[in-house]
């Protein structure tokens, strides 16, 4: 039996990355989250089929998550993760692409948005690190999992608001996901405690944010116990062009827990989009 979270492989900044790549029309490259066992289709299988009616959805796993290559000496930091995502691009063949990243993707997303403007047409940011703020217990729990059935099960209802979401059997998917060799190593290698520094890390300047001239949609759950809402607000209010969404009774998992609301979401801003985009901001 195949494994539907294994796809193609491109090389991207030296790296063979394993990436979905389905659907047609302007691309959009979707960037999953951090917690242990994730996967691009973990993250996003419920918004893949959706966005691909109407897109090209590119979903790649970025250095130290799941089936991408995990080479010796690898550094888990933002300047690689973005020379990753940028590779991935090139090795496709595209040149601008819309955006969207969850949690840790969105840190990165903006990163790479910041720093490579051209490449970028509008940008999504759901339940999105990259500005400051106090580390959360629940991920605190979630960068410092270790490997066992009960702890993942824990972790899994921090995730989700709808309990109902996070059965035993997702959970040990996740689990045995976390297991596979070398997935554990390399995760506990990216956030090992004190944990603030992550977060710190993953921060853009506020004056980069701020001279952003893109179209951006932020998102978050209202009830997300990982990263916290004031996150978004701080984003949006930073962001000129920014549209602010916030789904009540929803935790972390936007995708998941509301997915059908957030493809049709994603789905329409991006549909309102110019080839042109973005025009740079008034001063």
């Amino acid at each position: 039996m195949s494994n539907p979270e294994i796809a193609g492989s491109v090389t991207a900044a030296g790296i063979r990355t394993n990436v979905h790549d389905i659907g047609s029309g302007h691309p959009v490259l979707l960037i999953h989250g951090s917690g242990p066992g994730v996967s691009a289709w973990a993250n996003w299988r419920l918004v893949m089929p959706e966005l691909a009616q109407q897109a090209r959805v590119i979903a790649p796993d970025m250095v130290g998550f799941g089936f991408t290559d995990r080479p010796a000496g690898q550094q888990y930091n933002m300047d690689a993760w973005v020379a990753q995502a940028v590779g991935v691009l090139d090795a496709l063949g595209i040149e601008k692409t819309d955006l969207v990243g969850n949690s840790f993707g969105g840190a990165l997303a903006l990163a790479l948005t910041i720093r490579h403007p051209q490449r970028v047409r509008r940008l999504v940011l759901m339940g999105s690190v990259g500005v400051p703020f106090p580390i959360t217990k629940g991920l605190d729990d979630v960068w410092g999992y270790e490997p066992s059935f009960e702890n993942m099960r824990r972790i899994m209802d921090v995730f989700a608001y709808d309990r109902n979401l996070v059965n035993d059997e997702l959970a040990r998917l996740r689990y045995e996901a976390s297991i596979r060799p070398g997935f554990q190593e390399s995760f506990s290698a990216m956030f090992p405690a004190p944990r603030q520094r992550w977060v710190d890390a993953m921060c853009s300047a506020e004056a980069d944010i701020r001279a952003l001239p893109h179209q951006v949609l932020v998102v978050h759950g209202r009830d997300d116990q990982v990263i916290p809402l004031s996150t978004s607000l701080t984003l949006s209010q930073w962001i000129a062009r920014s549209q602010l969404h916030v789904y009540g009774q929803c935790g972390h998992w936007t995708q998941i827990e509301h997915s059908t609301r957030f493809a049709r979401l994603v789905r329409d801003f991006l549909a309102e989009a110019s080839d042109a985009e973005p025009t740079p901001l008034n001063p």
